[in-house]
Formats: structure tokens, sequence, C-alpha cells
């Protein structure tokens, strides 16, 4: 998948996101969508990293301790 394969993927979503809303207005959509997105792309990276915190921060292009910040946030790790 490419990085268009998945802007269409977001774009999609959130215009779907609008259409349930029915004209109501979002609120903090920002944080909404981070919190959405953050977790799974977490999860999936730590395990094609195998669990080596080190070379998913690297693919991810966070610091290692950025990464176990967010893992402990996100209770991918204890």
């Amino acid at each position: 998948m490419t990085k268009k394969h998945i802007d269409a993927c977001v774009r999609e979503s959130l215009e779907q996101y609008f259409k349930d809303l029915r004209g109501a207005e979002p609120h903090s959509l920002h944080d909404m969508l981070i919190a959405a997105v953050e977790k799974p792309l977490l999860d999936v990276v730590m395990n094609h990293a195998d669990g080596n915190q080190s070379k998913a921060a690297e693919w991810l292009g966070l610091n290692r301790n950025t990464l176990r910040r967010k893992l402990l946030a996100h209770k991918l790790i204890k």
C-alpha cells in the first residue's frame, strides 16, 4: 500500500464521519483521529518489528523513549 492509498482510506473514512454527523459540528477532530490511528499503527509496527522497540522507533521516525511512552499510554506494553 502506498502513501496515496493510505491517504485515500483516511479521506474516505473522514467523509463518512462527516456524513454520519448529519450536519452536527465535529469536536476535537484532530485528537479523535490521532487517538484512532496511533494505537493500531503502533501495534502493527511493533508486531512487524517482532517487539523490537529500537527497530520500531526507527521505522516510525521516533525517539525510542517517545515510542515507549506512547506504547505505555496505549497499554501496548506494561
